[in-house]
C-alpha cells in the first residue's frame, strides 16, 4: 500500500481478520451453531465443536469473498460492486454472528490454543453489521460503493477536454511537478473525490457502531484497538509512547524541509515558522516526502546514482521489477513464488478499464494462490514497494500450515513491517550485488542516503498515527459529521505540521481522498510497522553477523537471517504478538530506539543545519 500510496500504502487481504477489516459487511445468515445449547451451561467439548465449525465456515466464506473482492477491484462495474457487496454481506454477517455466540464460552477454562481461537473469533468482525438484515444489506452496499468510488476517482482538469487523471497519474504529477499552481490544482482536484462520500460514510459509521455495541464494544474504534493483546485504552497509550520517542527526530526533519521548500518556493508560499502547505511535499496526501528530495541541499556523494534512471535505461518492465523482489526472498532460503502468481497478478494498469491501483498483496485461497495487484511504474519508489508487497505474500505462505483462525500476522503491524523490513535491505550494497550499480557510494554520502530514507520513513510517522486517531474520535462520537473535515485538518496541523493549500469547509470530505478511509482499512498498522521494521531489521542484521551502521546492512543472501525470519512468520497469529516479537528480536515490547539508532547520524546533521540556517523548529 504505495503504502498509502503507503510510500505505496499497502493493503493486504488474508483469510480472516484482515479480510474483514478491508471492506466487508453483511446479510444472508449462516447456519446457526449450537442454538439449542445456549440455555445450558457450556462445556469445553461444546466450545471446541462450536469453534471448529465456525472456523471452517468462515474459512470457506472468506475465500469466496476474497475472490469477489479481487474481481471487483480489477473490473470496477456496478455488477462487480454488487457481487462483492453480496459476498461481503455473507461473510460479515457470519463473522458477527459467531463473534457474538463465542462470548458464551468466556468464563470457561479452555486449552491455550482453543482459548486463543475463541478470542480471535470474538474479534473477527472488524466492521460488524447489526443484527437487522436490512441494515446488513445497507452496510454491505455502502462499503462496496465507497471502495468503488475511490477506484473510479479521477481529476479532470478544466480546459483540458477528455483528459482525466486517475490516482496513479495524479501521484506522478505531484511527484514530478515543481509548479506550485499546477500542484495546487491537482491537490484540489483529487481531494474533490471525497465530497460525494460524506453522507454514506456517516451512515457507515452509524451502522458499524451499532454492530460493535451488539458485540459488547463501545464503538468500532474500541473494537479495532482490542486486536492488540491489550486493553483498548492501553493500546492508544502505547502508540503515544512510541510517538513521543520519535517526535524530536520528526521536528528536526520538518524544520529542515520547510526551510528548503521556502528557499525553493519563496516566503509568499512557505512560512518561516508555520505549517508546510500540503501540496508542496511531492505526495497527494503529504504522507511521505521522498519526492522532494531533489530540492534538498544534502551533500551528494560523487558516486551517487539514480535507480529510477538505471531501471528505465535497462528497459526493466513490471515483471522484471517483481522478479528482483522474488529473488531477494529466494536468496534468504524461501521457495520461489508459484506459477499462478505470475499468471494471476495484476502488474500494470489496463488501458481498457478502471481498477483499484492501490498496491496490495492477496492470499486468495489460503493455500498457494498468492497475488499482487499494483499499477507498477518503472521507478525506485515502486521497486521498493514491490519488495514490501512480496513481504506480505511470503508471510501469508509461511503461516498457511496454521489452522485458519491463526492464518494472520501476530498483529496487523507485523504484516506491514515484514515487507518494510525487506525494503530496508534495498541498500546500495544490495544494488551492487544484483548488478544494478557498479560501485557502492562511500560513507561520505551516508547523510544523503539517510535523508532520502527519512523523507519516506520518518515523515510518515505522524500521518500513520493521526488517520486512526481521527477515526477513533469519529467512531466514539467525539467528532460529529458536521466537523469531519475541520477535525481532520486540526489533527494534521497538530501532528504533521501541514496545512491545506486552500480553505477547506464541510462541503469537502478530505479523509475520503485517502484510500484507507473509504476502503475501511485500519491504519494504526502502518504506524506500528514503521517502528517494528527497524526493530526487526536490527535483530536480523545481528543474527546475520553484520556489524556496522544499520543503514548499511542488507540481509540479502543470508540464510541464517532468512531462517530466523521464517520462524516468526510461521507462527502466524497463534501466539500473542509479544511472544512472536520475542522469537525474532528477544524483546516483548515494541521499541522505537532501533529507528532512532538508524537515523542518529542524520539527526545530528539536521540539528546542525537548522541552527546554521536559522530554521525554527516547530510550528
Amino acid at each position: 500500500m504505495k503504502r498509502n500510496g503507503m510510500s505505496p500504502q499497502i493493503l493486504f487481504v488474508c483469510a480472516f481478520t484482515c479480510l474483514f477489516f478491508v471492506r466487508i459487511a453483511g446479510a444472508q445468515k449462516p447456519p446457526a451453531a449450537n442454538d439449542g445449547a445456549k440455555k445450558a451451561a457450556p462445556t469445553a467439548a461444546e466450545a471446541q465443536k462450536f469453534i471448529e465449525d465456525a472456523e471452517k465456515q468462515l474459512f470457506d466464506l472468506s475465500v469466496k469473498a476474497s475472490r469477489a473482492g479481487w474481481v471487483q477491484e480489477n473490473f470496477i462495474t456496478d455488477d462487480t460492486e454488487q457481487i462483492a457487496a453480496e459476498a461481503g454481506e455473507v461473510v460479515n454477517t457470519a463473522s458477527t454472528k459467531y463473534a457474538k455466540e463465542a462470548h458464551r464460552f468466556d468464563g470457561l477454562k479452555l486449552p491455550t490454543e482453543l482459548g486463543r481461537k475463541r478470542l480471535l473469533l470474538e474479534l473477527a468482525a472488524g466492521f460488524p453489521a447489526p443484527d437487522d438484515p436490512k441494515a446488513q444489506k445497507e452496510l454491505a452496499q455502502i462499503l462496496a460503493s465507497l471502495d468503488g468510488d475511490y477506484g473510479k476517482g479521477k481529476w479532470c482538469p478544466e480546459g483540458e477536454k477528455g483528459k482525466c487523471l486517475d490516482v496513479t497519474a495524479v501521484e506522478k504529477l505531484m511527484a514530478e511537478s515543481r509548479d506550485p499552481e499546477e500542484l495546487k490544482r491537482a491537490w484540489i482536484g483529487w481531494h474533490a473525490i471525497g465530497a460525494p462520500m460524506r453522507q454514506r460514510y456517516t451512515r457507515m459509521v452509524e451502522l458499524g457502531n451499532a454492530g460493535a455495541r451488539e458485540l459488547g464494544h463501545t464503538d468500532v474504534g474500541a473494537l479495532w484497538r482490542s486486536n492488540y493483546d491489550m486493553p483498548p485504552d492501553e493500546f492508544a497509550k502505547e502508540e503515544d509512547r512510541l510517538w513521543e520517542q520519535l517526535k524530536p527526530l520528526y521536528l528536526s526533519l520538518h524544520a529542515y524541509v520547510r526551510g528548503q521548500l521556502r528557499k525553493k518556493y519563496g516566503s509568499a508560499l512557505v512560512p518561516e515558522s508555520g505549517p508546510i502547505p500540503a501540496h508542496l511535499l511531492g505526495n497527494i496526501w503529504s504522507q511521505e516526502w521522498n519526492n522532494v528530495y531533489a530540492l534538498m541541499d544534502s551533500p551528494k556523494p560523487p558516486q551517487s546514482y539514480d535507480l529510477t534512471t538505471i531501471l528505465q535505461e535497462r528497459k526493466t518492465d513490471a515483471r522484471g521489477m517483481v522478479k528482483y523482489g522474488e529473488n531477494f526472498f529466494v536468496s534468504l532460503g524461501f521457495a520461489p513464488l508459484p506459477k499462478t502468481f505470475w499468471e494471476r497478478s495484476l502488474f500494470t494498469k489496463p488501458a481498457d478499464r478502471d481498477v483499484v491501483c492501490h498496491a496490495s498483496a492477496w492470499d486468495v485461497d489460503s493455500k498457494e494462490d498468492l497475488r499482487i495487484k499494483m499499477c507498477i511504474q518503472t521507478r525506485e519508489e515502486d521497486f521498493r514497494t514491490i519488495h514490501h508487497e512480496l513481504g506480505h505474500n511470503f508471510y501469508q505462505r509461511a503461516y498457511m500450515t496454521q489452522p485458519p483462525l491463526f492464518q494472520g500476522s501476530a498483529n496487523d503491524g507485523f504484516h506491514e513491517a515484514v515487507g518494510d523490513t525487506i525494503a530496508l535491505s534495498v541498500t546500495p550494497e544490495y544494488l551492487k550485488k544484483i548488478e544494478l550499480i557498479d560501485a557502492v557510494p562511500p560513507a561520505t554520502g551516508d547523510i544523503d542516503y539517510l535523508l532520502q530514507q527519512a523523507l519516506e520513513k520518518v515523515a510518515f510517522l505522524p500521518f500513520g498515527l493521526l488517520v486512526d486517531k481521527w477515526r477513533w474520535e469519529v467512531f466514539a462520537g467525539q467528532v460529529k459529521p458536521e466537523a469531519y473535515t475541520k477535525e481532520w485538518w486540526e489533527l494534521r496541523r497538530k501532528y504533521q505540521g501541514i496545512a491545506p493549500p486552500v480553505e477547506r469547509t464541510e462541503a469537502d470530505f478530505d479523509p475520503g481522498a485517502k484510500y484507507h478511509v473509504p476502503g475501511n482499512v485500519p491504519y494504526a498498522r502502518y504506524f506500528l510497522a514503521r517502528i517494528l521494521q527497524f526493530q526487526f531489521h536490527r535483530a536480523l542484521c545481528r543474527q546475520a553477523g553484520i556489524h556496522g551502521p544499520l543503514h548499511r546492512c542488507s540481509i540479502y543472501g543470508n540464510k541464517a537471517a532468512g531462517d530466523s525470519l521464517n520462524k516468526m512468520l510461521s507462527l502466524g497469529q497463534s501466539k500473542p504478538w509479544p511472544e512472536a516479537l520475542e522469537v525474532l528480536t528477544g524483546d516483548k515490547q515494541m521499541d522505537a530506539t532501533a529507528l532512532a539508532d538508524y537515523f542518529a547520524p542524520l539527526k545530528v546533521w539536521l540539528d546542525e543545519q537548522n541552527k546554521a540556517n536559522h530554521y525554527p523548529v516547530g510550528w
